[in-house]
C-alpha cells in the first residue's frame, strides 16, 4: 500500500531496522526458554519451583478475598453484556478497593502486589467479566504506571503514580488506522516548541481511551537541531485542549470494553511529560510489554478454570444413551483436554510470574510464549465447551434464562476470548517476535554472513566466528540426559505416575529443535526470515516444551507441599501426553508442508485468477474505504470521552 501524504514511506528494510533497534539487545540474565531453543534443557533454572515470600502471599491473599467478595456481590456481568458498558459504580467500587493500583508500590498509594498475585486478581476479575479484566490490565500492564515504573523520572512517578493508584484510569496509544505491528510507519507527530511538544495524529483501538484520564502516547519527533528525534513516549492528560475521543468502538466480544478512536490536534504537552529520551518510545513500548503480556494469559487461565467447572457440572447431568455424556469417549476427550490444558496454563503463568517477581531470569521469551500459548489454548478450550454444551452452547445466557434454564454464557466467553489472539501482538506477530529472539545466538555469530550489504571481509570474519561457535555447539546436540533412562528421577516418586519420561522427551526434543533451526539456517540463510510458516512451527514446538516443563515442575511443587500432589501428577501426565502428540505433528510439518504451494495460490488469488470462485454470493458489506482517513487536523466529531468520577 502506498503511503498517504502524512504517512512516512518506509521500505521493508527500514521497517526491520526500526524494529531491530527497539529490541533489547543484551541477555544479562539467564533465560530458560532461550536455552531451550538452543537445545539446552536448563531444568535448574525453574526447578525447584521458585516461591514467593510469606508476606507477599499474605498481602495477596487478603486482597483476593476482598476482590472475590466484590466480584460475587457487585459485578453484574449479564448487565454489562446487555448494555455494553461497565456501570460507573462498578468501576468506582474497584477504585475504592485499590484495584487500579494493584501493581503500584505502596509508597505511591498502591497495593504493591507481586506479579503472581496481580495475575491471580486478573484471572478472578476476568472470570466475573472479561471487560473488567481488560480495563484493569490495560491500565496497569501497558498504561501509564508500567512505563513510568521502568523508565520514568522520580518526579514523574511522584506526580502520576498516586493518581493512577486510586483515581485516574490510563490508556496506551500506539496503533493508528494504517499502522499496526509496523511502527516504523507511525504518523502521529510531536513537534518541539519551546518547553513543550505539539502532538498531532489519530490513534485507533485505544483500550480504556474512552474513559481514560491519562494517556501514554507514542509519537514521532522530527529530527532537528538539538533534537535526536524518533518515536517517543509521552504522558498526556486526556482533558488537554485538542484531545478528542471521536468514537467508542464496538466488537464481537468484550462488549463492555471502553475502546475508541482518539484524535490529537495541536495538543501541547510539557517536555517534563516525555518518558525517557527522544527516540526511545518503541523500546519503552516493547519492554513494557515483556512483563505486561502476562496479564492476557492470566485471564486465559481464569477462562480455562470456568470452562472446566461448566464442563464438569453439565456433563455429569446431561445424559444420552443411558449415561452422562462425560462418559462417552468423544465428549470425555474434550473434558480431559480442558482439565489438562488449564493445569498447564496455570503452571506456565505462575512460573513466569514468579520468575518476573524474583528478577533473576530474563523472561521476555517466557512471557511472550505464555501470551501466545495461553491465548491459543484458551480459545480452543472455550470452543470445546461450546461443543460439549451443544445447542445450549450456541444459545445466549439471556435466552437460556428466558426459557427456564441456567444462564451459562458459553458463547459469550468464546467471543470474549477471541481478541486475545490479536491483542498485544497477534499470534502471527508473536511467532515472528519469539523466533527472532530464539535465533538471536545464530544471528550474533553468523548474521553478517547472510546480510547482503556486508563486505566480503565482514563475511569472512563472520564465517570464522561462526565456525568456532558451531564447532562447540553442534556436538552437544547429539546426546544428552534425555537418552538416559534414569534421568530426572525426582519426577518419579513412589506412588505417583512417572513424569520423568516426559522431561527426558523435552530434553531430546529441545536438541532436535535446535538442530532443525540450524539446518534451516544452513538451507535458507538470508531467506530464513521469510519462512514464516517454518518459524511459527519452531516457536509452537518451543511453547509446548515450555508448557510441559512448567506442568511437571508445578506437579512436583504441589506434591512436595502436600496440596493435591497425586491429582497434579495425573493432570501433568495427561497434558504432557497430549502435548507430545502435538509436538510430533509440528516436527513433521517442519519439512512436510504446503508452504510453497500456498504461496502460489496466494499469488493467484491476489492476481485475480480465482475471482470466478467468488461468484454466486451477495456481499453485505457497507460502503467506505478499507482504512479510515487519519489526516491530522481539528476534530469534526463530538467528543465522547467519559471520565469516571
Amino acid at each position: 500500500m502506498s503511503a498517504t501524504p502524512h504517512q512516512p514511506a518506509v521500505t521493508e528494510r527500514e521497517a526491520r531496522q526500526v524494529a531491530e533497534a527497539a529490541r533489547e539487545q543484551d541477555w544479562r540474565k539467564p533465560s530458560f526458554a532461550k536455552e531451550l531453543f538452543l537445545g539446552r534443557f536448563r531444568l535448574d533454572l525453574i526447578h525447584p519451583h521458585p516461591m514467593p515470600p510469606d508476606e507477599d502471599v499474605q498481602r495477596g491473599e487478603e486482597f483476593l478475598t476482598k476482590l472475590r467478595d466484590f466480584c460475587e456481590t457487585k459485578v453484574d456481568s449479564a448487565l454489562i453484556e446487555r448494555e455494553a458498558r461497565i456501570p460507573d459504580e462498578t468501576i468506582n467500587g474497584l477504585k475504592e478497593l485499590g484495584a487500579l493500583g494493584m501493581k503500584i508500590d505502596t509508597k505511591y498509594g498502591g497495593l504493591g502486589l507481586t506479579q503472581v498475585y496481580y495475575n491471580k486478581a486478573l484471572a478472578l476479575v476476568g472470570s466475573a467479566n472479561p471487560a473488567l479484566g481488560a480495563l484493569l490490565s490495560a491500565h496497569q500492564s501497558i498504561g501509564v504506571p508500567q512505563p513510568l515504573k521502568l523508565f520514568g523520572t522520580q518526579e514523574q512517578r511522584d506526580i502520576f503514580l498516586p493518581r493512577c493508584a486510586r483515581t485516574d484510569i490510563s490508556a496506551f496509544l500506539l496503533t493508528e488506522p494504517d499502522v499496526g505491528s509496523d511502527p516504523a510507519r507511525l504518523a502521529t507527530t510531536a513537534v518541539p516548541d519551546g518547553d513543550d511538544y505539539v502532538l498531532d495524529g489519530v490513534k485507533l483501538w485505544t483500550t480504556n481511551g474512552v474513559v481514560a484520564d491519562l494517556l501514554v502516547v507514542m509519537a514521532r519527533v522530527p529530527k532537528s537541531e538539538g533534537h535526536k528525534g524518533g518515536i517517543t513516549a509521552f504522558v498526556v492528560e486526556t482533558a488537554s485542549e485538542g484531545v478528542t475521543v471521536e468514537n467508542r468502538n464496538a466488537f464481537m466480544g468484550l462488549r463492555g470494553l471502553e475502546n475508541g478512536v482518539t484524535r490529537l490536534h495541536q495538543v501541547r504537552v510539557p517536555a517534563a511529560n516525555r518518558i525517557g529520551p527522544e527516540g526511545a518510545g518503541l523500546k519503552i513500548a516493547l519492554t513494557t510489554l515483556n512483563t505486561g503480556r502476562l496479564s492476557l494469559p492470566a485471564m486465559c487461565v481464569g477462562a480455562g478454570k470456568w470452562c472446566l467447572k461448566i464442563a464438569r457440572e453439565w456433563s455429569s447431568v446431561r445424559e444420552q444413551w443411558g449415561k452422562p455424556v462425560a462418559f462417552h469417549e468423544a465428549v470425555g476427550a474434550k473434558i480431559s483436554f480442558i482439565a489438562a490444558t488449564t493445569f498447564a496454563l496455570e503452571a506456565v503463568l505462575d512460573l513466569s510470574s514468579q520468575m518476573a517477581d524474583e528478577n533473576r531470569n530474563d523472561i521476555r521469551i517466557e512471557a511472550a510464549l505464555a501470551k501466545l500459548y495461553g491465548s491459543e489454548m484458551a480459545w480452543l478450550m472455550a470452543d470445546e465447551l461450546v461443543q460439549i454444551r451443544g445447542g445450549r452452547g450456541f444459545e445466549t445466557a439471556d435466552s437460556l434464562a428466558a426459557r427456564g434454564e441456567r444462564a451459562v454464557p458459553a458463547e459469550q466467553v468464546l467471543r470474549d476470548l477471541r481478541i486475545n489472539r490479536i491483542f498485544e501482538g497477534s499470534t502471527e506477530i508473536m511467532h515472528l517476535l519469539i523466533a527472532r529472539e530464539a535465533v538471536d545466538a545464530h544471528l550474533s555469530v553468523a548474521g553478517d554472513l547472510i546480510d547482503p550489504d556486508k563486505s566480503l571481509s565482514d563475511k569472512a570474519k563472520a564465517g570464522a566466528n561462526a565456525g568456532v561457535f558451531y564447532a562447540k555447539w553442534l556436538p552437544k546436540l547429539v546426546a544428552g540426559p534425555g537418552q538416559l533412562p534414569r534421568s530426572y528421577g525426582d519426577f518419579h516418586p513412589a506412588g505417583h505416575v512417572d513424569l520423568s519420561g516426559h522431561l527426558r522427551y523435552v530434553e531430546r526434543s529441545a536438541r532436535k529443535l535446535a538442530r532443525s533451526t540450524f539446518y534451516a539456517m544452513s538451507r535458507w540463510q538470508g531467506r530464513m526470515e521469510t519462512k514464516q510458516g517454518f518459524l511459527g512451527r519452531i516457536v509452537d514446538i518451543g511453547a509446548e516444551l515450555f508448557a510441559m516443563s512448567a506442568a511437571c515442575v508445578r506437579a512436583e511443587l504441589l506434591r512436595t507441599t502436600g496440596d493435591h500432589g497425586r491429582e497434579a501428577y495425573q493432570l501433568a501426565d495427561a497434558f504432557c501426553s497430549q502435548s507430545r502428540v502435538r509436538v510430533e505433528e509440528l516436527f513433521g510439518r517442519l519439512w512436510s508442508n504446503t508452504d510453497d504451494l500456498d504461496r502460489k495460490v496466494v499469488k493467484g488469488v491476489l492476481g485475480g485468477a480465482y475471482t470466478w470462485l467468488e461468484e454466486g454470493v451477495v456481499d453485505p458489506s457497507g460502503e467506505g474505504p478499507w482504512i479510515a482517513d487519519a489526516t491530522p487536523g481539528p476534530s469534526e466529531k463530538e467528543n465522547v470521552h467519559r471520565p469516571i468520577r
